[in-house]
């Protein structure tokens, strides 16, 4: 069995462990310890620190939530880099931008460590399932050895691009796509109860037709249910994804109005106190902040 050093164990995160650790030896490591522990049960074992689940790694997973965290888990006091052995693999699976993780590929390739980015897609459930979307880039020689870990997680793990930056890069494409759907969603089903209409009625007569969605489907639901505390993705993770796209669109000067609109929305739900909140919330910014 590959061993794999995993960090993070949050709402993505534990499934995915899980789901790695039926033909992988994952040893896990959160800042929360009973998240790791959660999972003895699924053949997860818990590390006490980032450098006891790096030690003797050769595939460390990072799945954070944002650039600063995935650098301190690779380069902070305590971080993995000084636990590394030559000829291991980081796998970053956290959407941070392109150019912190083709940083942090030229810093780990001078100790002989690879690095594999490759952002996921999916949602929890299909985290659960093993039925993700990963978009890979890097040296083939990195991503081979990945290769075993990346058929566990997903449905689907297309290699998009030869060094570590294009994953991000294609990442950075499809939250643009589901952070303007998500927003268009919480849109339509607010506008669906301000004209007095059943808005759960509503949205099972859309949802056959052109306007269909993934992120109408599952998101709509929620929306519906409007249990906003059970969080799989919060409104402040759409707030960082949507703040990478338009930076990235202005660097590359591309316009990307849709982006930005949805952006402003996402940045008012957390100035409206939702930002800790499962980002189907952002009907009831709508609803109720409009």
């Amino acid at each position: 069995m590959t061993r794999v050093g995993w960090i993070g164990l949050g709402a993505m995160g534990a499934p995915m462990a899980a789901v790695a650790a039926v033909d992988h030896d994952i040893v896990a490591f959160d800042i929360n310890p009973s998240a790791a522990v959660a999972l003895a049960d699924r053949g997860v074992t818990a590390a006490s620190s980032v450098a006891e689940a790096a030690a003797g790694a050769e595939v460390l997973a990072v799945m954070v939530a944002t650039e600063a965290q995935a650098e301190a888990v690779l380069f902070g006091e305590s971080g993995a880099m000084a636990h590394l052995r030559r000829g291991s693999v980081v796998l970053v699976m956290a959407t941070v931008g392109p150019d912190p993780v083709q940083r942090w590929a030229g810093v780990l390739a001078e100790r002989g460590v690879g690095l594999v980015d490759a952002p996921v897609s999916g949602g929890v459930a299909r985290a659960g399932a093993g039925d993700l979307l990963i978009m890979a880039s890097g040296a083939s020689g990195d991503v081979a050895r990945v290769a075993s870990l990346l058929r566990a997680l997903a449905r689907s793990a297309p290699v998009v691009g030869p060094v570590a930056g294009d994953g991000q890069k294609f990442k950075l494409v499809n939250q643009l796509l589901c952070g303007v759907h998500i927003a268009a969603a919480g849109e339509a089903l607010a506008l669906a109860g301000s004209l007095g209409l059943d808005p759960r009625e509503c949205w099972e007569v859309i949802r056959h037709g052109a306007a269909a969605s993934f992120m109408l489907d599952d998101r709509g639901q929620r929306m519906l249910d409007g249990d906003f505390d059970e969080v799989r993705s919060a409104i402040d993770i759409f707030v960082k994804d949507l703040g990478l796209v338009t930076s990235a669109g202005r660097a590359a000067s591309a316009w990307t109005p849709m982006a930005e609109t949805a952006e402003s929305l996402f940045r008012g739900a957390h100035d409206f106190g939702l930002g800790r909140k499962d980002d189907s919330a952002m009907v009831s910014f709508i609803r109720d902040a409009g």
